[in-house]
């Protein structure tokens, strides 16, 4: 399909103007009147005022330009395949962009100004609109300014220190990694479990890196980041407020609620110093046979998982953390593990649109400012090649079919699905051509490093691309840093278990017996899950008065699908193991282990509350979805 260029709007404008003197001179010769004359020039300006609002239409019909009137990031239709590097043209220079847009200069000038960042004291070319101001925003969160002054900031770096703003690594220990991040120039790191102590040492950690990016001259904090999605993938544990399952949400369907727990628990990664959380979750589930996301899935409705996740990418938003929306083109639908190996996504463009995509394509459109690319093998669009490393899907999905012009960032370069195939400076470099622009966790930093450098001294890699790449990296944490507000003082760690049992409450789901009353006796037994689960239902049953090690029995189901069988069943995870299970007086699904979730749970056992939740996935076996 043909792109409407600011040239063809231009071009249409000269052919409009062209017939104008065309249609007046026809006048002429068919030996008119003045006042034939006279119409026949109006008809002419009106044939040109339309041709030319045509134009523009077709620019706006087709996404070209931003509802501020921004032109978005037209990536490079002629770009080779990854490992190739995209062709630098004259039309590739005229591109109207986002921090791709600019060309750089003379060895050693700041690269040319984009439209973005055009002031209303530079005068707009003629292949742009009229000039915006510096104030505008981005569809993406950032001002026009802030774009402005990181590709100010960018082109005063050296060569290395680009190469090393685009990387986040991981490192070791619990003391922050100030050599590594100065050595290689780093935009920033991610903090693992295995770097956590307390919430005391990770505020530490994270101000003695901001220190040092100070000190390296960066007028912005670095990315300090986490996986801290809520249930299994939650790499700070107590005492900050432990949260369930993001499928917790897909059964409680409540986007506000949805929004609290991210205000929640970004405010507390804000006072612990993080800058990024890698959430929420945007993957649509297809049931058992996922195998990675199962209850990281909010849901395998599209419309429910795009609904909370909207919700979710408010919450974080206010505060003051940078979500990124996961895991694009969607990894809920592939049935492998991409730490393990390379998925395949065997589906049609069109069945991907319907349901993986449409999250992805609310978030972009709810102005989402990250979002993080997959390592899954779309065989219909670049077969063989990991989604994280295709210019077919970075650029041509990702910018092009879901309008993103925001952080493009890699998942974890350290997985299995590229290490088989690529070693760290080649990944590294593969993931920039593909149009990414943040490389998460290489295994090999120095190498990745390294690969960069010499990949644009070889000419495989444009400055442009590496510019563009460190200018979307420095204007989100600019960005971050101009909105987050003050640091939220530590004792707030903690202090949001109302909000994660108001969630549990919500979400709980009786698929069959009573919907209201007692479930059980006075005395319960607690079988199955694990030692942490029992202790905690020990616990809130104790707490509401319940005697345990006798009497009705309580059977929690884990991870697996595995069915169980007792008084009452209850699905911890995933609630696929219910449709096998029987029992006597009611199966539940909880979404969650928490301490809160099972303080809802008992108060359902209890007939003090009711479980007002509806399954948010199919569950076979004569399941029904909820009570109301």
């Amino acid at each position: 399909m043909q792109r409407h260029t600011p040239r063809h709007r231009a071009s249409r404008a000269s052919e409009a103007t062209g017939l104008t003197a065309r249609v007046t001179a026809a006048g002429h010769a068919l030996g008119g009147t003045p006042r034939a004359l006279v119409a026949m020039s109006v008809v002419g300006v009106v044939v040109a005022l339309v041709a030319v609002l045509a134009g523009v239409g077709a620019l706006v019909g087709r996404g070209a330009w931003s509802a501020s009137g921004v032109p978005l990031a037209w990536e490079d239709a002629a770009a080779g395949p990854a490992g190739a590097a995209a062709p630098t043209t004259a039309a590739t220079r005229r591109r109207a962009a986002t921090p791709d847009a600019g060309t750089a200069g003379p060895a050693g000038s700041p690269p040319a100004t984009p439209p973005e960042v055009t002031s209303p004291r530079t005068p707009a070319s003629p292949r742009e609109p009229a000039a915006v101001q510096p104030s505008a925003r981005t569809p993406w969160g950032p001002t026009l300014a802030t774009v402005s002054r990181a590709r100010r900031l960018v082109a005063g770096m050296s060569l290395a220190e680009k190469a090393g703003q685009v990387i986040v690594a991981r490192f070791d220990g619990t003391r922050a990694p100030l050599s590594l991040m100065q050595e290689h120039h780093l935009g920033g790191v991610i903090v693992m479990a295995d770097n956590v102590a307390s919430p005391a040492q990770l505020r530490r950690l994270s101000a003695a890196l901001a220190a040092q990016s100070n000190r390296l001259g960066r007028p912005y904090p670095p990315v300090v980041a986490v996986d801290q999605e809520g249930g299994l993938v939650a790499r700070v544990g107590e005492p900050a407020t432990q949260f369930p399952t993001l499928m917790s949400l897909g059964a409680a369907r409540d986007p506000e609620l949805a929004e609290r727990v991210a205000r929640a628990s970004g405010s507390e990664l804000r006072a612990m110093g993080f800058t990024m959380v890698f959430a929420p979750v945007a993957d649509v589930t297809t049931g058992p046979a996922d195998p990675t996301i199962g209850s990281r899935s909010i849901s395998s409705r599209p419309h429910v998982v795009a609904s909370m996740v909207s919700g979710l990418l408010r919450g974080y938003r206010q505060a003051g953390v940078v979500p990124v929306v996961k895991h694009f083109p969607g990894h809920g639908s592939v049935p492998a593990d991409s730490h393990e190996t390379l998925p395949v996504q065997d589906a049609a463009l069109r069945e991907l649109e319907r349901r993986d995509f449409l999250p992805f394509r609310r978030a972009v459109e709810g102005g989402a400012p990250a979002v993080m690319v997959a390592h899954i093998d779309l065989r219909r669009v670049d077969p063989g090649v990991p989604s994280s490393l295709s210019s077919p899907v970075v650029r041509g999905l990702l910018r092009g079919r879901l309008g993103f012009s925001g952080l493009a960032v890699t998942d974890a370069l350290e997985m299995a699905a590229v290490t088989q195939r690529h070693d760290s400076a080649e990944a590294a470099v593969r993931a920039l051509l593909a149009g990414e622009d943040m490389l998460l966790m290489p295994t090999d930093v120095e190498a990745a490093h390294a690969g960069i450098l010499a990949a644009v001294r070889s000419g495989r890699l444009t400055p442009d691309r590496l510019d563009a790449a460190a200018t979307r990296v420095v204007t989100t944490m600019l960005h971050q840093a101009d909105s987050a507000g003050p640091q939220p003082a530590l004792r707030i760690v903690g202090r949001h278990r109302a909000v994660s049992l108001a969630v549990s409450a919500k979400a709980a789901t009786v698929v069959s017996g009573p919907c209201a009353g007692r479930l059980v006796g006075g005395s319960v037994d607690v079988v199955g899950g694990n030692p942490t689960d029992r202790a905690r239902f020990v616990a809130a049953a104790q707490r509401a008065g319940l005697t345990t090690g006798s009497g009705d029995s309580v059977v929690l189901l884990g991870y697996s699908t595995t069915p169980g069988s007792g008084d009452v069943v209850v699905s911890l995870d995933a609630p696929y193991g219910l449709a096998a299970s029987s029992a006597t007086s009611a199966r539940i699904a909880l979404y969650g282990r928490t301490p809160a979730a099972f303080r809802a749970l008992v108060d359902v056992l209890t007939g003090d509350a009711t479980a007002p939740g509806h399954l948010p996935v199919t569950v076979p076996g004569g399941a029904r979805t909820g009570c109301r």
